[in-house]
């Protein structure tokens, strides 16, 4: 700010402060005051205001005239990293942890997250936010999203030390789902059918999840009610190219599947049959899904592929035999036709 707007801005008011003193010093004079009066007036009202400026440029803050400047905002990387210099100095703050934990979780840096969770734990081994953070990050950073082993060690642990966790009481569902224990599921789910919001959207997609459950269970379809009937459905037709036959091996199980074209590799449809069906026609739908969270109706576009294993196991080895149709629309009409022709590497 230049000096010449303060001695402006005092120059101004001294004039005003004048203008408002004129008639009281006149009146005065008339009364017979003494006319020193009138200077002594003048002087005030241009030297006080004239000092104040003086003083505010010598000892005060004018650039504060100018606005206060924006404070530079913290974007969520610079949080993150600051969090993590503190827990360097700070290892044992519990709550630092989970906090990292949760923000690293959201930020789908899942290896991350599971590792801040396991922090956690080191420091509170009974914390079920802990557990059942480690038991989700695990899934989300495996290929396959499966909970299994540790993860669902902990979930059961947590739903034991905390029966209303409803996060633990969903994953844990989940993972029997995944495993083909749906009588455990249902009752899993059943269980945290009570803790949520009735007509929520959750408590809708539980509902819809515990009749799939129960379905697959007694080896009939779910009722029309909750098998969402305009969902997508895939008829996806296989059969094995012929230079392949002498490397289909007995017991060998095929897997027909449909994952989303971008995102997270883990199947949002599958079915598994034996492989000496071949050729076989499976129709693929919500219901099929390995995790309720993540189907069919959940994208746009799906890759669909078939493959063989000679293993049973789910992820793909050396030696499997595959084929694919490539991407397709989720609501793609019509017969999907796939030959497997390709020995995995």
């Amino acid at each position: 700010m230049k000096l010449a707007f303060y001695l402006i801005a005092a120059a101004m008011i001294a004039v005003a402060l004048a203008l408002l003193l004129w008639p009281l010093v006149r009146h005065g004079r008339r009364q017979g005051r003494p006319a020193g009066i009138f200077a002594l007036t003048l002087v005030v009202a241009f030297v006080l205001p004239l000092t104040a400026g003086g003083l505010y440029l010598l000892v005060g803050t004018p650039v504060t005239l100018d606005g206060v400047a924006a404070q530079p905002t913290m974007d969520i990387d610079q949080a993150v990293a600051e969090l993590r210099d503190h827990l360097k100095q700070q290892p044992d703050d519990l709550q630092g942890w989970l906090l990292l934990a949760q923000t690293e979780a959201a930020m789908h840096q899942d290896a991350q997250a599971r590792s801040a969770y396991g922090q956690a734990l080191r420091l509170d081994p009974h914390s079920s936010t802990a557990m059942v953070g480690w038991a989700e990050a695990d899934s989300m950073a495996r290929s396959d999203h499966r909970i299994e082993g540790r993860a669902l060690d902990l979930l059961k642990q947590a739903v034991k030390a905390d029966p209303a966790n409803q996060r633990g009481l969903w994953l844990l569902g989940i993972s029997q789902f995944q495993h083909d224990d749906y009588t455990a599921a249902t009752a899993t789910w059943r269980r945290l059918q009570p803790l949520l919001d009735p007509g929520s959207n959750v408590a809708k997609a539980v509902t819809e999840q515990i009749a799939v459950a129960e379905a697959r269970a007694g080896g009939k379809p779910a009722p029309a009610a909750a098998a969402a009937p305009q969902g997508p459905r895939l008829t996806v037709k296989v059969e094995l190219d012929p230079s392949l036959r002498g490397k289909l091996r007995p017991g060998a199980v095929l897997f027909v599947y449909a994952r989303a074209e971008q995102g997270p590799p883990m199947p949002l449809a599958v079915a598994r049959l034996e492989a000496s069906r071949l050729p076989a026609t499976v129709t693929l739908t919500d219901a099929m899904a390995m995790s309720p969270q993540f189907k069919l109706s959940s994208t746009d576009k799906v890759f669909v592929g078939a493959r063989v294993s000679a293993s049973g196991q789910a992820i793909a080895q050396a030696g499997d035999l595959e084929g694919d149709a490539g991407v397709v629309d989720v609501d793609h009409a019509g017969p999907i036709r796939i030959v497997i022709d390709k020995v995995h590497p």
